[in-house]
């Protein structure tokens, strides 16, 4: 899982929280699987996919679009014409072409050269997020991969095998080059990954993924290290951080309210409507629900107070 969540009772609205609706259906998803449309992975089925260790299949109609972008790298091939990234050196050497009987040692190497990151291994969370991240971004057809390439990544995926990539090394310009290509490394049966929290071999992990060795093809060396699914997953693990913070902290400062024996009524929604902030109406509503039924609230309903603390009072804003 990528966090442990806090899950709010029941009787709290599930209103929209930063911008998207949280009440996300099950009808998408079938048993323990989900179907990932390439092009179309919102915020909330990421999180339900990780949250709930969800398995991913890929939706039908996606296997045409990445057979045919493949097509059309081997027909650029075939015709011997010269596309970067497919048939050419990369960066300085793009002026270089390559003879098509390198083109697979080309990409293979792409893959090995970049691979030299340094410092911790980033966490499993952040690395099956780049998984899952990957595998969306190439199945929508676009980077000539083969079906078989991607169907890999989902295994990983699937198998909880995450390749173990060091947490420094990327600039985030042209992609997440040097971590990516960490994340390609298990792939082709080279470097590490991590198990069930152990460290174990690339060779190994691919077993345990039911995987073989691939021998990458023109141009999916490139495609898997263009990108930027790191610099992504990192900033989506801290919102989920951030989401979770912040339900903790309406139920603790409901409780707060509870046992300073405060009042609901700064949380009346009438006051809230009248500034127009769409948090700010849905935290006050989480306050109403969760302090709804409190038989603290009801022993001092009728006091001598005229007014609890501003920061009891203030906390939705």
């Amino acid at each position: 899982m990528l966090m442990q969540v806090i899950k709010l009772p029941s009787n709290v609205p599930k209103r929209i929280r930063f911008g998207y609706p949280w009440n996300l259906k099950r009808s998408r998803f079938m048993s323990e699987h989900f179907i990932l449309q390439p092009g179309q992975l919102s915020l909330v089925s990421i999180k339900q996919i990780l949250d709930e260790e969800l398995s991913c299949v890929l939706a039908e109609h996606a296997f045409e679009l990445i057979r045919a972008s493949h097509q059309t790298v081997k027909k650029v091939i075939d015709e011997k014409k010269t596309v970067y990234g497919i048939n050419t050196g990369f960066g300085s050497l793009a002026n270089q072409t390559i003879s098509s009987d390198c083109l697979k040692e080309l990409q293979r190497n792409i893959v090995l050269s970049h691979a030299c990151g340094t410092g911790k291994l980033l966490p499993d969370s952040v690395v099956a997020l780049i998984l899952l991240l990957k595998i969306n971004n190439l199945s929508q057809g676009y980077s000539g991969v083969r079906l078989e390439l991607i169907n890999a990544l989902i295994a990983l995926f699937n198998h909880k095998v995450y390749p173990c990539i060091p947490s420094k090394g990327s600039v985030g310009a042209s992609g997440d080059l040097v971590p990516l290509a960490h994340l390609s490394l298990p792939l082709l049966g080279e470097g590490e990954v991590r198990h069930q929290g152990q460290v174990i071999s690339a060779e190994e992990g691919l077993k345990l993924a039911g995987l073989k060795p691939l021998e990458l093809e023109a141009k999916e060396g490139l495609a898997l290290l263009n990108g930027l699914q790191v610099s992504t997953a990192l900033a989506l693990s801290a919102l989920f951080i951030s989401e979770t913070l912040f339900e903790t902290a309406i139920i603790s400062g409901s409780l707060s309210v509870d046992a300073a024996s405060g009042s609901d009524v700064p949380f009346d929604d009438r006051i809230h409507q009248i500034r127009g902030h769409q948090a700010q109406i849905s935290a006050a509503s989480m306050y109403r629900n969760l302090l709804a039924g409190s038989q603290i609230r009801e022993s001092h309903r009728h006091c001598n107070r005229v007014q609890d603390p501003y920061s009891l009072r203030c906390q939705p804003q």
